[in-house]
């Protein structure tokens, strides 16, 4: 894998994400969005990744990520989306959910629309309306929906004022992520290590399925879904495991994979390519997660600089009764071709790696140390 450049913006990053390239399009990943957390004054920000990389003072390689344009956002950004390629969903600390309109002639950030009292906390012991941070945000055109520490859900539509649907006492503890499954069902994950599904279609404030950890209720922080098996989730927690969920089957993950050290904030199925899993922690650490069967081409996408380890992971239940031919190599339970291959693609330990997210041959992370990472050769 080529280096990966750094480029220092003296803020730190709590989320980033690709912009989209259009449905179709030949073209790779070029722009990303940023926003900040824990500064005097926080932004969602526009970035675009140049040619070629710098040396820095210290003979390091110094990113040239162009900061494109920036805006203010009140609190910290939470979680952040592109609705399309010009909009942008940004989930705040104050429980208020923006969305941004880019304009790539003049860029420039401006807002488009806003929901400033989507997540609160009512009852005994607050105010009468006291916010409650907005923890996560899901977009499917023409639809947002999103969570927050206040238990509550929300489905919202582009350009309506109010919510169109919202599920008040959803949880008792903190929603700490959201994803779509399918159209009208998404998954939470909370902080007593509860995985929910919940269907639109049903008039119920209740989840159509509950899955959780065993023992421990370690609180989750984050989930994605594979994208072409969308029975095959995956979630990491404050334990830093990596667990592979069958929704189909059981209550518990199919596996538990021993991770990282310390709370795994995001996880990422590769959206072209799911058999690279991609995960990143509090331990300061970002990896690369190969569950491909095939051992000779594995060896292939790993240079040397990683910290090249195979995994056995640890399986739960048995597997014996799906068709062979049908099982993600995620939850595959053949200990000879169960082998997943771990690189860490940061070459030194940071501070914490609060977020990433790929999209072609592209990453991108942020961090406390105020540092974006970008790398445009994947899988070279």
């Amino acid at each position: 894998m080529e280096e990966i450049l750094a480029k220092f913006v003296s803020q730190k990053i709590s989320k980033t994400r690709w912009r989209p390239v259009p449905p179709g399009s030949l073209q790779t990943a070029d722009t990303f969005a940023t926003g900040s957390w824990d500064n005097e004054e926080n932004y969602v920000s526009l970035w675009s990744i140049g040619d070629l990389g710098s040396l820095d003072s210290d003979g390091g390689l110094e990113g040239d990520h162009q900061l494109l344009c920036d805006i203010k956002h009140h609190g910290d950004v939470m979680d952040l989306q592109f609705f399309d390629q010009e909009r942008i969903v940004a989930a705040s600390s104050t429980g208020c959910v923006t969305i941004f309109l880019y304009r790539p002639n003049n860029r420039a950030l401006s807002v488009s629309q806003q929901w400033t009292t989507a997540h609160y906390h009512t009852g005994p012991g607050s105010p009468s309306c006291s916010s409650a941070p907005c923890t996560g945000v899901v977009c499917n055109s023409p639809e947002i929906v999103t969570v927050g520490e206040d238990g509550r859900i929300n489905l919202f539509r582009v350009d309506h004022k109010e919510a169109v649907r919202t599920i008040d006492n959803a949880d008792s503890s903190t929603l700490h992520a959201v994803t779509f499954l399918r159209t009208p069902e998404i998954i939470t994950v909370n902080s007593i290590g509860q995985l929910k599904i919940w269907d639109f279609r049903q008039q119920g404030n209740e989840p159509s399925q509950i899955l959780s950890l065993t023992g421990d209720r370690v609180p989750l922080h984050c989930v994605d879904r594979h994208p072409n098996q969308q029975h095959v989730v995956a979630t990491g927690g404050q334990d830093g495991m990596l667990s592979i969920w069958d929704v189909r089957q059981g209550t518990m993950p199919v596996s538990l994979l021993k991770a990282h050290e310390a709370e795994m904030w995001e996880v990422h199925f590769h959206p072209s390519n799911p058999d690279h899993l991609f995960t990143c922690s509090e331990d300061g650490s970002l990896w690369h997660w190969a569950a491909s069967t095939d051992g000779p081409e594995k060896s292939s996408l790993f240079h040397q600089g990683g910290r090249n380890s195979t995994f056995l992971s640890h399986s739960i239940s048995n597997q014996a009764n799906v068709h062979q031919s049908l099982i993600s190599s995620w939850l595959s339970t053949d200990p000879a071709r169960d082998r997943i291959e771990i690189t860490s693609l940061l070459p030194n330990r940071t501070l914490s790696v609060n977020t990433l997210d790929v999209l072609g041959p592209c990453l991108v992370c942020g961090t406390d140390a105020e540092a974006i990472y970008v790398t445009r050769q994947l899988f070279s």
